[in-house]
């Protein structure tokens, strides 16, 4: 369980924009990869860009953005779920 409390400064606005309702969009990717990574938990790569965040047992599959570095709202609700 994350307890947003718990988290500091860029962490906590990241996790408070993905779990905004509706979805936000244009949050980076570098910003989700770094609060998955401060969780604890896990990114791995797959083929391509297709990436595998692994957190508290639970997989969550998406691709990277590309050519820009922000999420959409879909990958955003996803990865909220």
């Amino acid at each position: 369980m994350i307890k947003a409390g718990e988290l500091k400064g860029r962490h906590r606005k990241t996790f408070d924009d993905v779990m905004t309702t509706p979805p936000k969009s244009g949050i980076k990717w570098s910003d989700i990869i770094s609060l998955i990574n401060h969780l604890g938990g896990k990114v791995k790569n797959g083929n391509g860009s297709r990436r595998r965040f692994i957190l508290f047992g639970t997989i969550y599959l998406t691709h990277q953005p590309h050519p820009g570095n922000e999420m959409d709202k879909g990958a955003v609700a996803g990865l909220r779920e």
